[in-house]
């Protein structure tokens, strides 16, 4: 997902952080600074149209290239071509505790591409990995090739597919899925059911986890009934909120007992010098992971039966960061 830019944003799915008193307050909504404005030397790089909506790219003088979907809309990925390390979102940087969870992970599945931030870090920096996106906009794939350096070899697989039907071909597969796919402004409804939060728990191999990167109350107005969905899915379900943005991972274990919150931080430390990152995940998971608690409680989870195809209302806008996947 993204950042939103200027005051409008669009952007799969949400995350971390916050011991809970004053980091809450970083962590919290729309209204909060969690988005930078954009950057008055960024120059407009391309603007393409297909049948999923807009793309945009914009470069600043720092060589940053930012995708977006909407002018001055969120940032679905910001990426500096050729350096896979560089992580400029909060919510792609927390993105590893995925790997604590499960820690002898050999594939994953990312649902929702952007600028392939998180595919090449984990191409570069999990050699054993082998990793499948899938991304239903064309465009969005020949930007992240031309513009943004994705590479594809046998360690790294994009497939140009809706997502919901991928994931529900490929049961008992992985042993990582995160869902991180939004269009302009919200998660596709169909992408957020508990019907296809039961399809992502089939496609899990035995011991997988699956998590999403959802935007939060209030900038999302169906956050609650999302993470419904989740707990109605899945055993154990945790939180990891992140500081300044309104993001949060939502990550759900198809069995019972979940690590507790040290022994994540723990795996987090491991998997940060593993990875040779450049921030310490190991920080970010300690003040931002908590169990799921009231989030979801005494709200309706949202169904097929009453998905209509379209996308979940998130609000007037963005307040995070943000890929995207259109619904079909």
């Amino acid at each position: 997902m993204a950042i939103p830019s200027m005051s409008a944003g669009r952007g799969m799915a949400g995350a971390l952080r916050g011991r809970r008193g004053a980091l809450l307050a970083l962590a919290a909504s729309a209204s909060l600074p969690a988005t930078r404005p954009a950057l008055a030397a960024e120059r407009l790089l391309l603007e393409r149209r297909s049948r999923h909506g807009a793309v945009y790219v914009h470069e600043d003088d720092a060589g940053l290239r930012t995708l977006r979907f909407e002018p001055g809309g969120a940032r679905q990925s910001v990426v500096r071509p050729g350096d896979p390390d560089h992580l400029e979102l909060a919510y792609v940087r927390a993105m590893p505790v995925a790997f604590a969870y499960a820690p002898q992970a050999s594939r994953a599945l990312l649902v929702g591409l952007g600028g392939g931030s998180m595919a090449m870090l984990l191409r570069h920096r999990v050699p054993a990995l082998r990793t499948e996106v899938v991304e239903i906009d064309p465009v969005v794939v020949e930007v992240a090739r031309s513009l943004f350096g994705l590479l594809e070899d046998e360690r790294l697989r994009v497939h140009v597919d809706d997502g919901r039907r991928f994931v529900e071909r490929t049961p008992g597969r992985w042993d990582v899925v995160v869902l991180d796919a939004y269009d302009a402004r919200s998660v596709p409804r169909r992408l957020a059911t508990v019907e296809f939060l039961r399809a992502v728990r089939r496609s899990l191999a035995p011991g997988g986890v699956a998590l999403a990167n959802l935007w939060s109350s209030p900038g999302n107005a169906q956050y609650g009934a999302m993470v419904r969905g989740w707990r109605e899915t899945f055993e154990s379900v945790a939180v990891l909120e992140l500081a300044g943005v309104s993001n949060r991972w939502v990550i759900g274990l198809p069995g019972s007992p979940a690590p507790t919150v040290a022994e994540v931080v723990a795996r987090s430390a491991e998997i940060g010098a593993r990875m040779a990152l450049r921030h310490d995940l190991a920080a970010i998971v300690r003040a931002g992971l908590r169990p799921v608690g009231a989030d979801g409680a005494g709200v309706p989870a949202l169904r097929d039966a009453s998905a209509g195809g379209g996308p979940a209302a998130q609000g007037a806008g963005p307040a995070g960061d943000t890929h995207r996947e259109r619904a079909a």
